[in-house]
C-alpha cells in the first residue's frame, strides 16, 4: 500500500514537513511512537517519529533532517508522489499523567518528536515548559506550536542568533534551581542528540527528577528482529524498537549508543556521496 505526500514544507535547508496519507497509522497513534518508511522497493527502511496526526483526513505529519542517502532522496520527492511503506504506529507510547510541573527539552529534530508528547501532556493537565535546541535559528522547529500548548518557552541556540546563545542544559538547570524553592520539578523528557540527552540526564540526576528519553538507535525493521537497536539499560539489554524507544535517562548507557550511531558512518557518508553525484552534487 502506497502512502501520497499530500504536503510538503521546505522548514529550512536541512529540514522537510510531509504530510502522508496513513490512516491506519493515524487512527492509532499515541505521542512517543513513532514509524518506519520505505521509499521505494529497493529502499532502506528507517524510523521517523510522527510530529502529528488527523484521523479526519485519515494523514500523518512527518519531520525529518536530511542526513543521508535515503533522507536526501526523500527529500527530492513532492506533492502528488508516494513513499512505498509507513509502518506503525510501533513502539511504546509515551506514559502520560498528570503529574504536576514538567520540562519538555527538545534538541534538533528532537523538537519534532517531543511535540507530540508536550500536547498529551498538558491535555493531561499538567503544567509544560519547553526548551528547544538548534544550531542557529534557521533551524528551530515548531516554537509557535509549542508556546500553545506550554506555560513557558525557552529558546537556545549555538550561535545566539536567536533566543540564548548556549546550551539547553543551561536552562534546564536554572529552571530547576527556581522551582526547587517552591514546587519543584516532576518530570523532564529530552529528545535530541545523544550527547544532549546524556547532559540533561546529568542535570536531572542530582535532584532525583524522573527523566526520559527517546533513543534514537539504528533501527531497521522495527520489531525487534533484527537487534540492530540494542542499547543497554541499568546494565540489560534492551531493544529500543520493542521495549522504548523511551527509557530511563538515568538508566541508560549513552556511551554505547553514542558510540554505536557511528558504525556505519563510512559508508553512509559513500553512499551520500554517490547519490549526489548522481544527481548532479545539490541537497534539495
Amino acid at each position: 500500500m502506497s502512502h501520497k505526500i499530500i504536503r510538503k514544507e521546505k522548514l529550512s535547508a536541512e529540514n522537510f514537513l510531509f504530510e502522508i496519507e496513513a490512516r491506519n497509522v493515524s487512527e492509532r497513534f499515541k505521542a512517543g511512537q513513532f514509524v518506519i518508511i520505505r521509499l521505494h522497493d529497493s529502499g532502506e527502511r528507517i524510523p521517523l517519529t510522527v510530529a502529528e496526526v488527523n484521523p479526519d483526513r485519515g494523514t500523518v505529519t512527518l519531520i525529518f533532517q536530511v542526513v543521508g542517502k535515503t533522507t536526501a532522496e526523500m527529500s527530492r520527492l513532492n506533492m502528488g508522489d508516494s513513499l512505498a511503506n509507513c509502518v506503525g504506529p510501533l513502539g511504546n507510547p509515551t506514559h502520560v499523567d498528570k503529574f504536576g510541573r514538567v520540562i519538555c527539552v527538545g534538541g534538533g529534530t528532537g523538537i519534532a518528536c517531543i511535540y507530540p508528547i508536550v500536547k498529551a501532556l498538558a491535555t493531561s493537565g499538567n503544567k509544560v515548559l519547553s526548551i528547544l535546541g538548534a544550531r542557529t535559528k534557521s533551524l528551530l522547529l515548531l516554537e509557535t506550536e509549542m508556546r500553545s500548548y506550554c506555560v513557558g518557552t525557552y529558546i537556545t541556540t549555538d550561535d545566539g542568533s536567536k533566543g540564548r546563545k548556549g546550551f539547553v542544559t543551561d536552562v534546564l538547570a536554572e529552571l530547576i534551581e527556581e522551582y526547587a524553592e517552591t514546587d519543584g520539578v516532576q518530570r523532564v523528557f529530552a529528545i535530541g542528540p545523544p550527547l544532549m540527552m546524556k547532559k540533561v540526564a546529568e542535570v536531572t540526576r542530582p535532584f532525583d527528577i524522573p527523566t526520559i528519553v527517546s533513543l534514537n538507535t539504528i533501527m531497521i525493521d522495527g520489531t525487534g528482529m533484527c537487534g540492530s537497536c540494542r542499547v543497554f539499560i541499568d546494565g540489560k539489554m534492551k531493544l529500543a524498537c520493542i521495549d522504548g524507544p523511551e527509557f530511563d535517562a538515568h538508566k541508560v548507557n549513552f556511551d554505547d549508543v553514542i558510540s554505536r550511531l557511528s558504525m556505519f558512518k563510512e559508508k553512509e557518508t559513500k553512499a551520500m556521496n554517490e547519490f549526489l553525484k548522481k544527481k548532479g552534487g545539490q541537497k534539495e
